[in-house]
């Protein structure tokens, strides 16, 4: 099996460096200072699990690679429509593309049935831009619970979590996830196959699309923001709201409110991924966060009164951190 890592950053080098370890023909594609310590010293793994070193290949030439039989992309969501340049080197008949980003996909109403199969959703697939440079047909959904973060050039730091819940958009246990999570367990992560990944997406989104906002406009860290009696209650109303957008669409969370927020607090003093790119100058990831759930609140006639409150604050930082 050949994969190819497309944005090889905290969570695809850490991917990576797991399937090398399992003996998986891997590439990482990779740019800059990143790039450099990764040619020059491998991926090193700092991980209360145990600290190692891999030495894939990488590289910025995606052509250099060729046809793979999976990418791992580890892209943010909104530099999606922009990578068919890197992507298409990648692709042959049959390829699979694991997309692990946060938020709601665009591949979500893909083979989903009832009344939205088919729909596409603006706010993640604008003039249907995602789906052209990756067809819903590659898809294969992940859901990331591991924390990551890029500690230098070339080193990552494994905070906490090891899974990474991946799944076909028609609800089949397909013979390409099998294949990808068998290597993926034999480098040492979970990876169970869901027979319904829309659950996992909504469970980890309860998180994402409340703390990911909150934490660029207050600076604070998931620990500060659960132990803040009046975040909290406002993290608490978000979560409530996203909980009846997805039961208008027919998705069961089956996690609580409650026990969503207890094991937040657990992961301690961890900045999200929306604070680290306003840290470092990148753009916002928030349309696959907490736009498109307007937006599927506006299909299903839910109310979000605080949801919409915390998009029009951290839509104004986006646009001024844009600036």
């Amino acid at each position: 099996m050949r994969v190819a890592v497309l944005g090889a950053g905290a969570i695809g080098a850490y991917v990576g460096a797991a399937l090398h370890r399992a003996g998986v023909e891997v590439h990482l594609i990779a740019r800059g200072a990143h790039l450099e310590a990764l040619r020059r010293d491998g991926v090193r793994v700092l991980s209360p699990r145990g600290d190692f070193t891999a030495r894939p290949p990488a590289t910025d030439d995606p052509a250099g690679v060729g046809p793979v039989d999976h990418v791992f992309l580890g892209l943010k969501a909104n530099a999606y429509a922009s990578c068919g340049p890197l992507l298409k080197p990648l692709l042959k008949p049959g390829t699979a593309v694991v997309a692990a980003q946060n938020g709601i996909p665009w591949w979500y109403f893909h083979r989903h049935g009832g009344p939205h199969d088919g729909r596409r959703l603006h706010s993640v697939d604008p003039g249907g831009a995602v789906s052209e440079v990756i067809a819903p047909e590659r898809a294969v959904g992940c859901v990331v619970y591991a924390a990551t973060e890029l500690a230098a050039p070339g080193v990552v730091r494994h905070i906490e979590g090891t899974r990474f819940s991946i799944g076909e958009p028609d609800r089949s246990v397909s013979a390409r996830c099998t294949v990808f999570s068998e290597a993926m367990v034999a480098g040492g992560l979970k990876c169970p196959v869901e027979p319904d990944l829309r659950e996992d997406i909504w469970i980890k989104l309860l998180g994402n699309a409340t703390f990911n906002p909150i934490s660029a406009l207050t600076r604070a860290t998931m620990r500060e923001m659960c132990v803040h009696h009046g975040t909290r209650r406002v993290v608490t109303a978000m979560m409530r709201e996203t909980v009846a957008v997805a039961e208008a669409l027919g998705c069961r969370v089956g996690v609580s409110v409650e026990r969503r927020l207890a094991g937040a607090e657990r992961v301690g003093d961890h900045r999200t991924s929306t604070l680290q790119d306003l840290e470092r100058g990148r753009p916002l990831e928030l349309d696959v966060l907490l736009t498109v759930l307007l937006e599927l609140a506006e299909i299903t006639c839910v109310d979000t009164p605080t949801l919409r409150t915390v998009h029009a604050l951290s839509d104004l930082l986006a646009l001024r951190s844009a600036a």
